[in-house]
């Protein structure tokens, strides 16, 4: 299970304020240790001066990365970690998200949409470069997941390109940061309840619309997109450990909103 219940002193990490890049509000702030030689980056929910860590988008990162283990799909993998930080001189007790490098020796990164921009044809649409670099099944795969957990966030530094120059290799990033998903938005049970899953919300896209469900429509193949299939005998697996960390509506509602929406694309 990757949740570390007992708590963590984490005090001594330094936090960088990184705003949300979707224009939704919030403070997002972001760390990093070298341990042993080790290289592990951290992230907080959303996170407010006043009120402390009032987001769980460290949660829906631990959700969606047992999802892709379950679809099959090549992932960057989180630990969802309880621990005390300080921000300010203030302490606080929350769930943050801890990873490790996904870059190999020698690599180097770059966002997408620099690389398309130094890099792509006249006219060529940001889908057909990807596939003009043998990148195309990847791009399927994100657009089948960003509509199956409603992705709002997939803008073009959300997509990364790493390279190794000395050894002439160029790769795409496995599927990494899913934070603002699913229920994101909603802090309040009652939000919660009235959260429709089924609406096709305004999502800040590289590839294609702002649509996640119309970007449905630029598969050209979705035979083999995912290695397995999602059962309904999965639900344990992907919320194993949250009770105690989310509130049970909203555990229920992130299942209905992946199953359905899950079915709803496998019968496209």
């Amino acid at each position: 299970m990757n949740i570390i219940h007992e708590k963590q002193d984490l005090t001594y990490l330094n936090w960088s304020h990184i705003r949300t890049s979707s224009g939704t509000a919030g403070t997002f702030l972001k760390s990093e240790s070298n341990l042993d030689g080790r290289k592990r980056y951290y992230k907080l929910s959303n996170f407010d001066s006043s009120r402390g860590v009032i987001g769980h988008e460290c949660v829906n990162e631990i959700i969606v990365d047992r999802l892709l283990t379950l679809l099959g799909v090549e992932h960057l993998s989180y630990e969802l970690v309880h621990a005390d930080i300080e921000i300010e001189n203030k302490r606080y007790s929350t769930y943050l998200c801890s990873s490790e490098d996904f870059k190999k020796r020698g690599e180097s990164k770059i966002a997408l949409d620099d690389f398309y921009t130094a890099n792509a044809k006249k006219g060529e649409s940001h889908y057909e470069f990807c596939a003009r670099m043998n990148w195309q099944r990847y791009i399927d795969t994100m657009l089948a997941v960003d509509y199956i957990i409603l992705n709002r966030d997939r803008h073009g530094a959300n997509i990364e390109v790493l390279r190794n120059a000395r050894a002439h290799t160029l790769r795409i990033a496995p599927l990494f940061d899913h934070g603002l998903s699913l229920l994101y938005s909603c802090t309040t049970e009652e939000e919660v309840m009235k959260f429709d899953i089924f609406e096709d919300k305004k999502c800040q896209n590289f590839i294609g619309s702002h649509s996640c469900y119309d970007n449905l429509k630029l598969i050209r193949n979705k035979s083999g997109i995912f290695k397995n299939k999602l059962k309904k005998s999965d639900k344990d697996f992907l919320l194993e450990g949250l009770e105690n960390v989310l509130p049970e509506v909203f555990i229920e509602k992130i299942w209905a909103m992946i199953y359905e929406r899950y079915e709803i694309y496998e019968n496209i």
